[in-house]
């Protein structure tokens, strides 16, 4: 079996090594010059710093994936868990920290903002707990969803259903658990996890606050390119050959069969595509015969790199909130435009993957959520000067950089766009601002399109490291199985 593989990101990485691994002769072709997608890097004078995700959450499936390619992951990537993990600022001078465990984190909010508040946050985790439970089995690790397949299940799969909480918002089922406002917010902050709106997003999303409170949020040692690098070299040891500024320019489809790309004018025969790409760019650009439309993205990020003074006190994640949250979320989907006044993410590289920075001053990357940009063409660009004006003033308002640290890169949503055509800049694939959204994903498996193949974070099960892995997982184990070999 001969496979091709469109894209060296996190989930054309894992397709190709478990391509490879079940016997299939694999080529990826990368756009780029380099692997890792949006998980990527820059080096700016001479550091290098990730610029994409940067935090992991279930580590076990990348472990998963290294040892169907004969690796223990212990010896290509090692995870770093410094306590605290999180400090969540607000605006009236209240400080959150966030550790590794459930335990230590109660503590910590026990301590913060009272026992009251430790005691919400307790059952919270518990309910998002019992969500997990019961949706990852069909929405994570299962085949992608379709309605008809659930209308087919026996009444104990319907019953355990149940338990996702589909009907309310995320807004709604935290604000009817949860009291503390501080708390709130911590908590309305995940929906941004996988670009959506917590006023609208199903509670069954709440379930994203115990994959990172309860089962833990990394970081890895070198840099989230350490995942990169580890997926390549074991890729490579495999046979995978790879490909590099070979952006795919058409997918072949004969008798409704993909059977090929092209690439450079020159056409590359496969027996499956896999398609580690926006699906929009698939579907629009690369095969307009499939006849298939993907769901739009319609959430972005406004990305910097600050070049600060070492002060040896910064945590990994640093999160500043905005005065009224609901607000941000009404400029990005209400409004279409930046926030006026933005939550700010920090990561300080040092701190959270042991990387290295110059002689006397760190790199923090920084970031705010912003809309995705309109299809009419790209938004103003004034917009976005506004926004890294109002973020750099509020940081220094904060103390999170002083007067003499500098912005030294960024990365607007309109130069996202460009970068990951189809994506209109969009980070996560499709919002989930509706019950239906799981149901919309293309599946990884396109059963009218035998040959094509789907994997990454706008395909089945969605957006994010473990996800997009496991979506390029999915794609490799169809394509191994339609071709007859041992997946």
């Amino acid at each position: 079996m001969k496979a091709v593989v469109i894209g060296a990101g996190l989930g054309g990485l894992s397709a190709a090594i478990h391509l490879a691994a079940a016997g299939a002769s694999v080529d990826v072709f990368e756009a780029s010059g380099a692997p890792g997608g949006k998980a990527g890097t820059v080096t700016i004078d001479g550091v290098e710093v990730d610029t994409g995700p940067s935090v992991l959450t279930m580590p076990d499936v990348l472990e998963a994936i290294l040892a169907r390619g004969g690796r223990k992951m212990a010896d290509l990537v090692t995870l770093r868990d410094p306590r605290p993990s999180f400090r969540y600022l607000y605006p009236d001078g209240a400080v959150v920290d966030i550790f590794p465990s459930p335990e230590e984190t109660l503590e910590s909010v026990r301590a913060a903002l009272g026992a009251d508040a430790a005691g919400e946050l307790a059952g919270f985790l518990r309910y998002a707990g019992r969500i997990w439970d019961a949706a990852a089995p069909h929405f994570v690790y299962g085949a992608a969803p379709s309605v008809a397949g659930v209308a087919t299940m026996g009444l104990g799969e319907l019953w355990k259903l149940t338990r996702i909480d589909p009907l309310r918002s995320m807004k709604r089922s935290i604000d009817a658990q949860v009291r503390s406002p501080h708390l709130r917010k911590l908590l309305y902050r995940y929906a941004t996890y996988n670009g959506s709106d917590v006023r609208a997003a199903p509670a069954t999303l709440n379930c994203i606050a115990h994959v990172e409170l309860a089962l833990g949020g990394f970081g890895v040692e070198g840099g989230i390119s350490a995942i990169v690098q580890a997926l390549v070299a074991v890729a490579s040891d495999l046979g995978v050959r790879f490909h590099y500024n070979a952006p795919v320019e058409q997918i072949i489809v004969s008798g409704r069969r993909a059977v090929g790309v092209v690439v450079g004018g020159e056409t590359h025969g496969a027996d499956s595509v896999v398609a580690n790409a926006d699906p929009a760019h698939v579907f629009d650009d690369l095969a307009p015969s499939v006849g298939r439309k993907a769901p739009p993205g319609s959430m972005s990020g406004w990305n910097g790199v600050v070049r600060a003074r070492r002060t040896g006190a910064r945590v990994p994640h640093t999160v500043l909130f905005c005065v009224d949250y609901e607000q941000e979320f009404a400029d990005i989907f209400d409004r279409d435009r930046p926030p006026q006044d933005p939550t700010l993410y920090l990561c300080a590289q040092e701190a959270c993957h042991g990387r290295s920075g110059w002689a006397d001053e760190e790199p923090v990357f920084i970031m705010a959520n912003a809309p995705a940009e309109p299809r009419s063409g790209p938004r103003d660009p004034g917009a976005w000067a506004a926004l890294e004006e109002t973020a750099m003033a509020r940081l220094r308002s904060a103390g999170l950089c002083g007067a003499e640290d500098r912005l030294v890169w960024t990365r607007t949503p309109t130069q996202l766009a460009v970068q990951f055509p189809g994506s209109l800049g969009s980070i996560y694939g499709a919002s989930s601002n509706d019950m239906l959204s799981a149901f919309r994903r293309p599946p990884n498996r396109l059963s009218k399109t035998p040959g094509l193949y789907m994997a990454s974070g706008g395909a089945h099960p969605g957006g994010g490291m473990p996800l997009a892995m496991l979506s390029g997982v999915a794609a490799a184990e169809a394509a191994a199985r339609d071709a007859g070999l041992g997946a």
